[in-house]
């Protein structure tokens, strides 16, 4: 009986959108969904693997996350046919109950979108006895009576209790059929080998939701309706679409008007600190996106473009190279630290002589996919004449900053500590004005940002015993004589 119904399935979700025998253009399309339940465990030591679309390991009540779907000719006879839902025994074993096929049916909307998301959770359950969890996701849409359809599965992100999993796109008509309001539903699962997945907890949102991209409406509590309780916080870190900077939903959206907020904190923090630099030549480095021609990834890569020569003059060439930058790379994630701090480190290792101090700003929108590496990286560069300012821009929660920030606790990496704390942040949306008024609000960013960079130099210069030169002589204009009174 099963093989009967997904072979059938599988020679009608073959049909040509254009069948080039009749001419005919299909109707519409309907999506069909797989799921079974009880099913007969054929396998010894553990339970069915059940095939046919994906495997699912070790379980008997599969929701397959593959779709068929299906051409429909208004004008033809098609050997299919069922309302929205149907339940069917399956067959093939005289005197056993092998469990039951449920199929179910929606016609398509004509959206043909996409959206890239990706997301992250901050301190979910512990699940595991003996390590943390191993948690994953699973994405529903809503139906008409009130059912919810599988529509994606992520990875499963090994022992840890704030993951962050890998981008994916997935059709709009797959999360909602072009519904933007439909409800979707997220739950959240502790993955385990023998397939009984422990589960943390769930939350609804919808496309609508989603598309407004990071932001205070994406931030969302895990909530575990059995037990009546409220779990972790849980965000979703990302843009639709892939964060394209010429949609509003992008934290790097361009507005001909006015500057987004990387612009704005770069610019403030920027303008007080150039005037310390005697070139004002700033190499500026962006991480996380393809870059052109063969979209590599790179969470390194020069703003202007010039592996040879990545400075730029001023804060408004910055600004300019960080602008001509979003029209040629495509941001992506995962979002790593490490290779920006390292790269910098390198530079300050070469003069410890008490000559040069650097100071690296990162403008991030809070998620990172490095944080151990960062760490290493902090500790390690803790030691040489730097420091480094984060600014954290949108709306997600900020812990792993905080952390890197180290006021409450030191940072450390492999059992040892930062020899200095090196690190600053401040969350930019607690400097927004909300009269509009950006001047004052930027120069609060700004004295804020750079508080702790005065007693960060002196604490390096002391534990080197460097000492500052000698003050030059009293500037004597020609045919001048330079008096003291004393």
């Amino acid at each position: 009986m099963e093989g009967d119904i997904m072979d059938k399935l599988e020679d009608m979700a073959s049909v040509y959108e254009f069948d080039p025998l009749t001419g005919n253009i299909p109707a519409t399309k309907v999506e069909i969904t797989v799921s079974c339940r009880n099913l007969l465990d054929r396998d010894t030591f553990s339970k069915s693997d059940p095939r046919e679309t994906e495997v699912i390991d070790n379980t008997l009540n599969p929701d397959f996350v593959r779709k068929y779907i299906l051409d429909y000719f208004f004008e033809e006879k098609q050997n299919l046919r069922f309302d929205f839902r149907l339940e069917k025994p399956l067959g093939g074993i005289p005197g056993k109950n092998c469990g039951t096929i449920i199929l179910s049916a929606e016609e398509l909307g004509n959206c043909r979108d996409s959206a890239t998301m990706q997301f992250c959770a901050n301190k979910l359950d512990k699940k595991d006895f003996f390590g943390k969890s191993d948690p994953f996701m699973v994405f529903y849409r809503s139906n008409e009576d009130g059912t919810f359809t599988i529509c994606h599965k992520t990875e499963v992100v090994k022992n840890t209790l704030n993951p962050v999993w890998q981008p994916f796109t997935i059709p709009v008509r797959a999360l909602c059929n072009g519904d933007y309001d439909r409800t979707i539903k997220v739950e959240v699962y502790d993955w385990d080998r023998d397939g009984s997945h422990d589960f943390i907890g769930e939350f609804t949102t919808s496309y609508r939701e989603l598309a407004r991209g990071q932001s205070q409406f994406n931030v969302y509590e895990v909530v575990n309706p059995k037990k009546k309780m409220k779990k972790k916080k849980y965000v979703n870190s990302g843009t639709v679409s892939g964060g394209n900077p010429s949609q509003s939903t992008s934290l790097h959206y361009m507005n001909p008007y006015q500057m987004n907020a990387y612009a704005l904190a770069l610019k403030a923090v920027g303008e007080i600190i150039q005037d310390y630099d005697s070139d004002k030549m700033f190499p500026a480095l962006g991480f996380g996106a393809k870059l052109p021609p063969d979209g590599r990834v790179s969470h390194e890569f020069p703003l202007n473009g010039n592996i040879e020569n990545p400075y730029c003059n001023g804060i408004e060439g910055i600004l300019e190279a960080y602008h001509q930058s979003l029209k040629t790379v495509q941001l992506y994630g995962p979002t790593n630290f490490a290779p920006v701090v390292n790269h910098v480190a390198r530079y300050a290792a070469a003069v410890q002589d008490g000559s040069q101090y650097f100071v690296l700003l990162i403008i991030t929108d809070g998620v990172i996919s490095d944080m151990s590496q960062t760490k290493e990286a902090i500790v390690n560069a803790a030691k040489l004449p730097m420091s480094i300012i984060i600014v954290g821009v949108g709306q997600a929660e900020f812990d792993a900053m905080v952390e890197l920030d180290g006021d409450d606790i030191r940072i450390s990496s492999r059992g040892k500590l930062a020899e200095r704390d090196i690190v600053q942040f401040v969350p930019f949306r607690d400097y927004m004005d909300r009269t509009g008024n950006h001047v004052l609000s930027m120069a609060r960013l700004a004295k804020d940002v750079l508080a702790e960079i005065p007693d960060q130099f002196i604490s390096y210069m002391k534990s080197r015993g460097i000492k500052p030169n000698p003050a030059p002589p009293p500037y004597t204009p020609p045919g001048h004589t330079h008096h003291t009174q004393i």
